[in-house]
């Protein structure tokens, strides 16, 4: 049986760059919610030699991602799956953004943790935003819930949303659902070795895709600028490294978060942000 790797939002963006990059050296299987999209990508992917399969899946819905997995197992045996499904805040409410970044990750992860196997690898794709909220105040007790009641995680994420200003409701929701995805990579990474698979999250600071030009002015393009490389990042920069940490190389990496933003976080000060959040 061949070895299959599963890239979600692999329509465009992150998702289509690591998608070419992986492809080369196994079958591919990209899903995302658009047809046109989804088949725009695999002609793209099939007219470069990769051997590609798509489908509709909506991560927010256990069913369609049950379905994912199932048409995974028919196609070859899953090595790798790369998350890069997500919306930025410029993209929906705050209800929105929570359920497709935070609940979504919980459901692809839980749905292939049923078939996680050795040398299996997760990669969820979060952001440097994520990393933007101190540790005391991360609502971990309420991410906790997300292991044993994804409707009650999702209603208390909410609830959290909701007592800020309406205005910045999707933008809190964008930076609590990318610090959860970092917290929930490296909770369940020891489930996952009990199989011997492991799972790491990846945070990209600014990137030219669609979605990271979308919020150019809403401070991607500040965060650039304030990166030791003073420029946004290529797609196919952290596709590489979404790549990399997919293979079977980084064999000892697993319950851990990469940053890769070209030097922003670092230099992202508590004044530094302030000014950020008010150029919004």
């Amino acid at each position: 049986m061949s070895k299959l790797a599963v890239v979600t939002g692999g329509a465009g963006g992150m998702g289509l760059a690591v998608a070419h990059i992986i492809g080369r050296e196994r079958a591919l299987l990209i899903c995302d919610v658009n047809q046109d999209h989804l088949d725009d990508a695999q002609r793209e992917l099939e007219g470069v030699g990769i051997d590609c399969a798509a489908m509709i899946c909506d991560i927010t819905d256990r069913q369609s991602v049950d379905q994912l997995v199932e048409h995974a197992q028919q196609l070859g045996a899953v090595t790798s799956v790369v998350h890069t499904a997500g919306v930025s805040p410029s993209m929906g409410s705050a209800e929105k953004i929570l359920r497709i970044n935070a609940v979504g990750t919980v459901l692809i992860n839980n749905a292939f943790y049923e078939i996680a196997s050795e040398g299996m690898a997760i990669v969820n794709v979060s952001s440097v935003a994520g990393h933007q909220i101190p540790g005391v105040l991360a609502p971990r007790r309420r991410y906790k819930r997300s292991l044993t009641d994804t409707d009650r995680f999702f209603a208390e994420l909410v609830a959290v949303c909701n007592r800020v200003p309406a205005a910045r409701r999707p933008g809190v929701a964008y930076a609590l659902s990318k610090n959860f995805v970092i917290w929930y990579s490296k909770t369940v990474a020891a489930q996952f070795g009990t199989k011997g698979a492991r799972v790491v999250s990846v945070s990209p600071g600014s990137f030219a895709t669609p979605m990271g030009r979308l919020e150019e002015a809403a401070g991607a393009g500040g965060l650039a600028q304030l990166s030791a490389l003073k420029r946004f990042g290529h797609p196919g920069e952290i596709a590489e490294l979404l790549a990399f940490c997919a293979s079977d190389k980084p064999g000892y990496l697993t319950g851990t978060d990469i940053i890769c933003d070209g030097g922003a976080t670092v230099a992202l000060t508590p004044m530094a942000a302030l000014r950020l959040a008010r150029s919004r």
